[in-house]
């Protein structure tokens, strides 16, 4: 469920990416983006972020590509 915030504002979210913990710091509807696209995948949100995290360029921050991700996601309807 999603969490009432104010539009723009960061929420930041803590994961385990390859054995260590990071925090990922997004917009809420970033979150919601991805929260159904992983849904849709029938995978976790932290399996979803793994892969996008493992299939990134390596200059890209993980956040832009978690953007980038949702937005193709949003575009295609999965």
């Amino acid at each position: 469920m999603a969490r009432p915030e104010k539009a723009g504002h960061l929420a930041k979210r803590s994961l385990t990416l390859a054995g260590h913990r990071t925090s990922i710091a997004l917009e809420p509807a970033f979150w919601a983006a991805l929260e159904e696209a992983a849904a849709a995948r029938r995978i976790s949100l932290a399996a979803l972020v793994a892969e996008v995290d493992a299939a990134r360029e390596p200059h890209l921050p993980l956040a832009s590509a978690l953007r980038v991700f949702a937005l193709a996601a949003g575009r295609s309807g999965s």
